[in-house]
Formats: C-alpha cells, sequence, structure tokens
C-alpha cells in the first residue's frame, strides 16, 4: 500500500487523473476492508482535486424502517451531510435508482434536489454494481456552477471501476 499520494502539478485536470488513478489501485491492492479503502480513495480525490465535498453512499437495509433500503452515508470529506436518502430522492438517490452517472450542472435545477449543504452549486454522481445491483455511489460536488464535465465522468467512471473489484 502506498503510505503517500503524489499530486500531479498540472493545471489539466485530465493530467491529475490519470496520474490519480494507478495511485488509488495501489491504495486499495492487498486492502480487504471497504471502509478503509472507500477512506483513502475519498482522501485522494480530496486531496487530488479539493472537491468541495466527496463521498460514499451505500445501500443498505433500514431494520427499523420494515427492511427497506435507503443510501447510508459512507467515508466523506468536507461538510457535514446528509445521513439517508431514499431511493429516487434527490440526485444521489436518483442515481441510484437509474443505474446511471447524473451529472448536474447547476443543483438548484434538479428537481427534487437535496441540499445537504447551501454551497453546493454543481454535482456528480456514479453508481457502483455489484451483481447488477447499485451497491453504492460516489457523489462528488463543487461550490462553484457548472463545475463537471465529460472529463470528470470518464475519470471518476475508472474510479468506480477500481471500487468495483474490490466491493
Amino acid at each position: 500500500m502506498a503510505e503517500s499520494l503524489t499530486i500531479s502539478t498540472s493545471t489539466k485536470k485530465e493530467e491529475r487523473y490519470e496520474a490519480l488513478l494507478p495511485q488509488i489501485e495501489s491504495l486499495v491492492s492487498g486492502e480487504s476492508d471497504l471502509v478503509a479503502n472507500l477512506s483513502n480513495i475519498v482522501a485522494a480525490l480530496k486531496q487530488t482535486f479539493n472537491f468541495f465535498w466527496v463521498g460514499f453512499y451505500l445501500v443498505k437495509e433500514n431494520d427499523q424502517n420494515g427492511g427497506k433500503q435507503e443510501l447510508v452515508l459512507g467515508p466523506f470529506q468536507g461538510p457535514i451531510a446528509c445521513t439517508r436518502i431514499g431511493l429516487g430522492k434527490g440526485v444521489c438517490g436518483t442515481s441510484w435508482k437509474e443505474k446511471k452517472v447524473i451529472l448536474v450542472p447547476n443543483v438548484d435545477e434538479f428537481p427534487g434536489h437535496i441540499a445537504c449543504s447551501s454551497d453546493s452549486k454543481s454535482e456528480i454522481v456514479l453508481p457502483a454494481l455489484k451483481n447488477k445491483n447499485v451497491f453504492l455511489v460516489l457523489d462528488v460536488d463543487s461550490d462553484e456552477l457548472d463545475d463537471f464535465d465529460e472529463i470528470d465522468e470518464r475519470y471518476l467512471g475508472e474510479v468506480i471501476r477500481v471500487i468495483e473489484k474490490i466491493i
């Protein structure tokens, strides 16, 4: 396991992702604990890109709610966040329900957006699948409008593929 992160000084987002991906693979290699791996992935993303908020929501059954599944907050970095999100609720719940990446240039224009932080302006959410079902979602927020694009979608998708190998 890598004990430190080498951050690219490139101003090009794509080059920073390309430098980060093999380091993320190294971080999770040989470690079997999911929480440890997700925590390190979040830290690496936050350290490299200084995202406003980056973290995971895991699909879990809520025994107090009749076994109904919901997204439950996992490892993250940034301001405090919503703890539980229902299927189809907000950007994360919609990504879970539709099993697809959702990129939102302006969260105020997303129907049903859940404002965990009023400082969040744009967002990208990517689901990770296990046995064809969503296991978790990666949620990345920015305090800038229209801050995510196809480069983020492509490379965060690569991060998701690393995660899908370890879940």
